[in-house]
């Protein structure tokens, strides 16, 4: 399930989180956002993840390419079921 980026450098750097001892590692992951008041899952989504913490980074590619899908009106792949904690 992994992938590459063209910048292998960038894929293998130390995770951002200084106590961690970490290094990123390239994966595809859901990333969910909540969007004018919907919670919108995506997958497959290019980033950088600590192998140690899970703390996530995107590149500024993936980013635009985020903004861009939420700004469109497409309808979903798939639909979840939500639930609240309380």
């Amino acid at each position: 399930m992994g992938y590459s980026y063209a910048d292998e450098a960038v894929a293998n750097m130390k995770c951002s989180i200084n106590v961690c001892p970490g290094e990123n590692e390239a994966r595809k992951i859901f990333h969910a956002v909540k969007h004018e008041g919907r919670i919108i899952v995506i997958d497959q989504v290019p980033a950088d993840v600590c192998s140690e913490c899970d703390d996530v980074l995107f590149n500024a590619d993936t980013v635009r390419r985020i903004e861009d899908l939420l700004k469109q009106d497409r309808q979903p792949a798939a639909t979840v079921p939500l639930y609240d904690f309380a």
